[in-house]
């Protein structure tokens, strides 16, 4: 019996070697901008996302450094983390992809932060499920900025995705209508491994990696925020 177990946790440690092997370094650095920015726009509730809708949100997505592509008629292309609330925890980060005609970036600017916040549990389950796209598939609005959201009008108070931006330092709500948004599932098969699908990551199914730290404190604030802890 202890040969076996000992055994076992050879095997399963030589698995947690290859798993953080896999963790591509362009995931790893997404991952430490993703906590970055999200620290940041917590810093200045008075111009970011109102505390009462990260606390409402089932789940955040966080696409740091969303870039212009050279498309033939414009566009923008980002990478990015999603982690979704169960119960009183967050997930493990699902790694996701975004890819949209050209929304027009501030003059002058080539990449732009973006925040989306999931505002219920059937938006996400459409993230996970398949590509969506945003504004014809699931409802996505511009999301209102400041302490509260008590200024929010009826299309974001019905909407399931609520965007914001943050472009040379400039943050406001966004209108990503038209955008494709999905699991990135090469990523998540190198980190997690192939029999994890988005879906299973979300509901517990992973840990995180040790690269997503930053980013699991980070969103563990707003989890104690909704559940009272301290």
């Amino acid at each position: 019996m202890g040969k076996t177990i000992l055994a076992t946790t050879f095997v399963w440690l030589i698995g947690i070697g290859v798993a953080a092997a896999n963790m591509p370094s362009g995931e790893a650095k997404r991952l430490k901008e993703a906590a970055q920015v999200v620290n940041e726009l917590r810093a200045t509730p008075d111009k970011g996302i109102p505390e009462e809708l990260y606390e409402k949100a089932a789940c955040v997505v966080v696409i740091p450094g969303m870039k212009k592509a050279a498309f033939v008629f414009g566009g923008e292309y980002g990478k990015g983390v999603m982690r979704c609330k169960n119960g009183n925890t967050w997930s493990a980060p699902v790694f996701m992809q975004l890819a949209k005609g050209s929304w027009g970036l501030q003059i002058g600017a080539q990449s732009a932060d973006l925040v989306l916040l999931v505002m219920n549990r059937e938006g996400a389950d459409k993230l996970l499920n398949n590509k969506v796209t945003l504004g014809a598939d699931i409802g996505i609005a511009a999301g209102p900025v400041g302490r509260t959201g008590t200024a929010a009008t009826d299309a974001q108070i019905t909407s399931q995705i609520l965007s914001y931006s943050r472009t040379k330092g400039l943050f406001a709500g966004i209108d990503l209508s038209g955008g494709v948004l999905r699991p990135d599932e090469d990523i998540n098969t190198k980190v997690y491994g192939a029999n994890k699908s988005a879906t299973e990551i979300v509901k517990g199914g992973a840990a995180p990696p040790a690269e997503a730290r930053a980013f699991v404190a980070t969103l563990g604030r707003e989890a104690r925020a909704t559940t009272g802890q301290r």
